[in-house]
């Protein structure tokens, strides 16, 4: 088979084409690069404009350079989103003009799967976790009955976006990233906020606290580096509790922050800790491309998931999780796993399952500096053996604290409920879950990372565990979080996911606020990853 790709999201104009018999695959791309600051969308669609055809022509040419017949092309692949509207557009008006001049099939591709597909292709993995970090995108998918589940995204903005923030802050050229990543091999680093919440995260926060590092003195090359430990350190540690969470051991890495080598080596080492395997495929088919948009395009063809014409508008804020992902049918879902004794490698700890106690011991990470990682380690087995107890004292059935050492950063609890919620869930575990977050938020604190993992069941209630990132506050927004990082991972462990929620929300009502839950709505509705 051989398809044409055509990519044009935001920045790069770009035309490849693709046969599946020999692996070949073409690309020709001319990004749009910003005379100042970040990208325009006005002037970004009139490089398009120009440079798409352009670049689409040498793809042709190419086509019959390399032996083949343009007769021969079996299919066009366009990105349908998401992204830039006026850039989109101009995409799907040239691969719609380009399928029907060729008589061949339009298929619309999800750029963000595309970053997936290109990885899983190439590294020959089964089911693999992806980390999708690029400008204006950053979240984690993975694969489960039939489509691809976002399990964490950003809460604000995209990476790329974030760094570039900054640097526009110093008046650097566009893109920032090469230029943040040379100058933290110059610095020492520096503290700044550091905000995971469950498998979500954000970087506003970050962006404003590194503006005004600067702001008040402090070296840009220190804070580059501070930067960059802290975002990728971010990003690594909930790639890990993807994996963790799914009981996977493969990552792809995507997007174009993935050129960056020292979050490449972050998520090696995390890999390697955990005996997990990483695939980061090369510079070119890590950056926005259409090479990858021709791979993705070829495996719906085969499995003829072809888009018609009367489908073929374009959506700037299309989601990964909307697509139904026929070409893989057959293929394994992620797996969950839930021991009964022994060790076990959580995301932030072993975790030794005793008879009727469990010994958590948080170990260093790696892949982290060495003053941040002591510092989260501590800040959250504090957090943890101070929640849970706080949270039995208002009502909700959690662990009893046996023991814990601040040196060795180790917890002994006792050993609760027969399995994790993700094998025995239904409609009543989820609506106690949702009166065990109300209790507590009406104690003015949240658990940071109720996922399907951090819910015990027995056969007579439900047990909140591993407050690690819980903390206290009387926000409404960190309150929703809670609820909305329960419903990410029942999307991507269940596929009743919105019944077993709203089953959650009615027991949340019975106690909480309903501002809480309209929040929540809110938070859902936002699309931040876009």
């Amino acid at each position: 088979m051989l398809v044409v790709g055509i990519e044009g999201t935001a920045w790069a104009a770009s035309a490849a084409f693709y046969e599946t018999e020999t692996e070949t695959i073409r690309i020709h791309s001319d990004p749009y690069v910003p005379a100042e600051g970040g990208i325009h969308p006005r002037e970004a669609a009139e490089h398009m404009s120009t440079a798409l055809p352009a670049a689409i022509e040498t793809t042709l040419q190419q086509v019959i350079t390399e032996g083949y017949a343009l007769s021969e092309i079996d299919a066009v692949a366009y990105s349908q989103g998401p992204g830039l509207g006026p850039c989109l557009r101009i995409v799907g008006t040239a691969a719609r003009t380009l399928a029907q001049t060729l008589e061949v099939p339009l298929v619309g591709v999800n750029h963000m799967i595309a970053h997936l597909e290109i990885g899983r292709h190439q590294s020959g993995f089964d089911s693999p976790v992806c980390l999708n970090a690029s400008g204006a995108n950053a979240h984690l998918l993975g694969y489960h009955n039939g489509r691809y589940r976002i399990l964490g995204e950003t809460m604000d903005t995209g990476v790329g976006n974030a760094i570039d923030k900054f640097t526009r802050h110093l008046d650097w050229s566009h893109p920032g990233g090469p230029k943040v990543e040379s100058a933290a091999k110059e610095g020492e680093y520096v503290e700044l906020p550091y905000v995971v919440k469950g498998m979500d995260f954000s970087f506003s926060g970050i962006m404003s606290a590194a503006k005004d590092a600067v702001d008040t003195g402090t070296p840009p090359e220190n804070v580059c580096t501070g930067l960059q430990e802290t975002i990728f350190a971010m990003l690594t540690e909930v790639a890990e509790r993807a994996l963790s969470v799914t009981g996977n051991n493969e990552l792809v890495l995507g997007g174009g922050v993935g050129q960056n080598n020292r979050l490449q080596s972050m998520l090696q080492a995390m890999c390697d800790a955990r005996g997990a395997s990483l695939y980061v495929p090369s510079a070119e088919l890590l950056r926005d491309n259409a090479g990858m948009i021709a791979v993705t395009g070829a495996m719906m063809a085969a499995a003829d998931q072809t888009t018609p014409l009367s489908d073929s508008a374009v959506d700037p804020g299309a989601r990964p999780d909307t697509v139904r992902a026929s070409w893989r049918r057959g293929d394994r879902s992620d797996t969950q796993f839930s021991p009964t004794a022994g060790a076990v490698r959580g995301a932030e700890a072993t975790v030794e399952i005793g008879e009727e106690t469990v010994e958590k011991h948080r170990i260093t990470k790696e892949y982290r500096h060495p003053t941040l990682d002591t510092r989260l380690r501590q800040e959250r087995l504090r957090a943890e053996a101070r929640l849970t107890s706080a949270a039995r004292r208002e009502g909700v059935p959690t662990p009893v604290i046996y023991d814990i050492d601040p040196v060795a950063t180790t917890l002994t609890l006792e050993r609760v409920g027969e399995c994790d919620l993700v094998h025995a869930i239904d409609t009543d575990r989820c609506r106690s879950v949702g009166q065990h977050l109300a209790q507590i938020h009406t104690a003015g604190f949240v658990h940071g990372d109720p996922t399907v993992r951090n819910v015990r069941a027995a056969s007579e209630q439900t047990y909140l565990i591993d407050f690690g990132l819980g903390y206290y506050t009387e926000h409404e927004e960190d309150h929703a979080m809670d609820l909305h990082v329960f419903l990410q991972s029942l999307r991507g462990a269940t596929d009743d996911a919105q019944a077993l929620f709203t089953a959650c929300e009615d027991g949340y009502r019975e106690i909480g606020s309903e501002d809480v839950l309209s929040r929540r709505h809110q938070i859902d509705s936002r699309g931040r990853y876009q």
